[in-house]
């Protein structure tokens, strides 16, 4: 009988978006498959410390999404640099596990912008997901649409400032007109993003962005449909069937994605012509490859009345809630919620093989 592939499941962490992370880190251990893997879940709470969890007791309000929240646990956990997949229980010093692959169900800032990939990297564990690189260019919705821009893909216009710089109202809505959204550069979820309508509107809409990050961008807004389309793979990319979002909400916000289930309609597959598909599938795996990802991503999209697409971003760790677009997609295209996510971890492990086999010194 061959040995179970041991899995740390790493969700939670300091982040607006750590409820989510917890009803996506939910979904995913309900969902695999325990007689090829053995589940190790690791929460981070809010403050910012590892724990070992059990999958018998990891949360609190756990069927109601808007108070959700981490059990309690004693047991402190780590991974130090160069580890090869030890986790050790920092209270006793004592080793608790040895992990294969890594699962990092986060979402936002600290989870999927590069840090915990950098972490992992240094650890020596192959892991779920885009590298240093994709992560931080996906979180960034600033540098991603300059990307974008370099390679010809068309996205809304927008302007970006930091805190430092001086906003004006006039200058902005002269250039991208109204309504128009402000969002924080670094953040998902549709966390700390206001439309605006007015002045009154865009100052208030400033503050609450900054709340969430030092860089805001703002945007025209689109008139369109909003279609998403799942990636799965490394090298050799699949493109799933679009699904369109029907917002009941004035965009698809927050409360609509996670907390209202009458927040939006999906419509999977999307009714589109075959042609516009292709087109939004190619689409999808060129902004994949452009912005250096790996694993699987979600790209959002803005389908206008002419006939012309706009990538709106790509969500390099999108949600894996009961709800959520990504999952959906994929089993609609024939990939089951279990069999996605073994397909995940040996896109992992098969990356850090791959990797390993790279030459570190001069010959």
């Amino acid at each position: 009988m061959n040995k179970k592939i041991t899995v740390g499941v790493l969700f939670g962490g300091r982040s607006a978006e750590h409820e989510v992370s917890l009803l996506s880190a939910k979904n995913v251990i309900e969902a695999i498959d325990t007689n090829k893997y053995e589940v190790v879940p690791i929460a981070i709470h809010p403050s910012g410390e590892w724990y070992l969890a059990t999958c018998d007791n990891l949360f609190d309000n756990a069927d109601d999404p808007a108070l959700i929240a981490l059990a309690q646990s004693n047991r402190p956990v780590t991974i130090t640099p160069q580890s090869n997949g030890k986790l050790i229980d920092t209270t006793t010093n004592t080793q608790v596990a040895t992990l294969d692959v890594i699962f990092p169900v986060l979402h936002g800032p600290g989870g999927e912008d590069g840090s915990v990939q950098g972490f992992l990297k240094l650890a020596h564990i192959p892991f779920v997901g885009a590298g240093i690189l994709g992560s931080a260019v996906g979180m960034d919705k600033d540098v991603m649409k300059r990307l974008l821009r370099d390679a010809g893909i068309a996205s809304a216009r927008f302007v970006a400032y930091t805190h430092k710089d001086e906003i004006n109202f006039d200058d902005i809505t002269t250039q991208l007109g109204l309504p128009l959204f402000v969002k924080p550069a670094n953040m998902g979820s549709s966390v700390g993003v206001t439309k605006v309508h007015n002045k009154d509107e865009f100052d208030q809409a400033i503050d609450q962005a900054f709340l969430y990050d030092t860089k805001i961008l703002i945007e025209e807004a689109i008139i369109g449909r909003e279609i998403e389309c799942a990636v799965l793979g490394n090298d050799d990319l699949i493109a799933s069937v679009p699904g369109e979002i029907i917002p009941n909400h004035e965009f698809y916000s927050y409360e609509a994605k996670y907390l209202d289930e009458n927040g939006a309609g999906l419509q999977i597959p999307a009714i589109i012509e075959d042609d516009t598909r292709e087109r939004i599938q190619a689409l999808a795996k060129k902004t994949f490859k452009v912005l250096g990802c790996e694993g699987l991503g979600r790209v959002d999209f803005f389908l206008k009345d002419t006939g012309e697409i706009l990538v709106i971003e790509i969500n390099t760790l999108p949600g894996f809630t009961k709800i959520s677009m990504y999952p959906q997609l994929m089993a609609e295209s024939g990939i089951s919620y279990p069999a996605l996510i073994d397909r995940l971890l040996s896109l992992a492990i098969e990356r850090f093989e791959k990797e390993q086999s790279l030459r570190i010194a001069s010959a």
